[in-house]
């Protein structure tokens, strides 16, 4: 039996697929990210298990996160996701992914790339923590503060401290995995 962070829950196998292939390692590609930023907004007030049950349809109805797509969605598009059930259907969050689009586009061409530009918030390497257990791990930090700031002052939302360490936990910028989790040493 291999022993996990103690909030993937063994009753679902779609987060125990999460904690063991996805969470915590590091993620490079832009679009990944991008994705990654959308849906860790989307579950502001929400559990991470909400949004995952429901990541699929998110992929479906926001193009696959094709952002110079979504960059371009007319109002009446927003309206008709707002109405699909497989989504959380709240007006700002939904309308929320053509403002990041349209920041994350301006971001790559500024910076060159998504990922570079994300990753110097941690000086382009994961940092290792050795948390014991679940309430060790801090909502945010002084990395994912500077984060939430540069990215509001860049035009994104729903990208407060608490979310962009969430959004860095799970891209593989600090690997926060317990150290008594299989994962803890595998994310190198």
């Amino acid at each position: 039996m291999k022993k996990r962070c103690e909030w993937a829950n063994p009753k679902n196998p779609l987060y125990i697929a999460y904690h063991d292939k996805e969470w915590g390692w590091p993620l490079k590609n832009d679009q990944k990210l991008f994705e990654l930023l959308i849906l860790e907004g989307a579950q502001a007030g929400l559990s991470w298990e909400t949004i995952l049950n429901r990541r699929e349809n998110y992929r479906q109805v926001f193009e696959n996160f094709d952002a110079v797509t979504l960059a371009k969605l007319p109002d009446r598009r927003l309206n008709a996701i707002l109405k699909d059930p497989g989504i959380i259907r709240n007006r700002l969050k939904v309308y929320s992914v053509r403002q990041n689009a349209q920041a994350y586009l301006a971001v790559q061409q500024k910076q060159g790339s998504f990922s570079k530009y994300i990753w110097s918030f941690v000086g382009g390497r994961p940092i290792k923590n050795r948390w014991k257990k679940l309430s060790d791990l801090p909502a945010t930090t002084p990395q994912s503060v500077a984060m939430s700031v540069d990215l509001k002052k860049r035009g994104f939302k729903f990208v407060g401290p608490t979310i962009c360490y969430a959004f860095m936990q799970a891209a593989g910028l600090v690997n926060d995995h317990t150290v008594d989790c299989f994962r803890f040493n595998l994310n190198k």
